[in-house]
């Protein structure tokens, strides 16, 4: 397995934020690993999650997101994070030029990409991996945000605790239900930090990512 420390730049006006990639030695495919609006690329969910996938001969490019990266705590703008989410992607397949590419997300980070794929299909891109959408603000339940969803012209995958704060369990079914090209996973008894009891919800969303995206893979040969 070998890690390497990158620093990915945005735009001239935006600049560059530090990434990491953790790349076994026999990768089926490269994921990019976006955080979520309260944590950076350092989160211990963010790395632990990266080095169980790696164990699954899963490659992974997590990044900061500018607001992180200048440690500002307001998110960045849709516009700023779909510029960052556009140079990620870039910089795996240029890493990876060979490999099958996916895009994915913790919240936010998943949110942040969908919508960008929503309006910037990518033909190098072969499904979305959402690790918690959210789907609304707490305690506000809506369908607003996933408006954008039914534009994405790759697979997706959701992988939602029943117990999301951010994503009502019958909403976040029903979206996914009206989605052809969605596939919904529940985790029992998580909330939207994947925490359940003494389950090991890191394990869990690593089998079904591996599971899906070799899947895919094969469907696309």
């Amino acid at each position: 397995m070998k890690t390497t420390f990158l620093s990915l730049k945005v735009s001239d006006q935006i600049g560059k934020v530090s990434a990491e990639c953790i790349a076994p030695e026999k990768s089926k495919c490269i994921i990019t690993l976006a955080h979520g609006a309260g944590a950076g690329m350092h989160h211990v969910f963010m790395v632990t999650l990266a080095n169980a996938l790696a164990e699954a001969n899963i490659s992974t490019l997590r990044f900061n997101f500018p607001f992180t990266e200048n440690k500002k705590g307001r998110p960045d703008t849709p516009t700023v994070a779909h510029q960052t989410i556009a140079a990620a992607i870039l910089k795996a397949k240029e890493l990876f030029p060979k490999l099958p590419l996916f895009v994915s997300g913790k919240s936010f980070g998943g949110r942040m990409s969908s919508q960008y794929l929503s309006t910037h299909y990518n033909a190098n891109v072969k499904g979305i991996i959402f690790y918690g959408f959210p789907l609304h603000p707490q305690g506000k339940p809506s369908i607003e945000r996933a408006a954008h969803l039914k534009d994405v012209k790759i697979p997706m995958l959701f992988l939602q605790g029943t117990r999301d704060e951010l994503a009502t369990w019958n909403l976040i079914e029903s979206v996914c239900a009206s989605l052809p090209l969605a596939e919904l996973i529940k985790i029992e008894g998580a909330d939207h930090a994947f925490k359940a009891g003494k389950q090991n919800t890191i394990q869990i969303l690593t089998d079904k990512t591996k599971d899906w995206v070799e899947k895919i893979i094969t469907r696309k040969k």
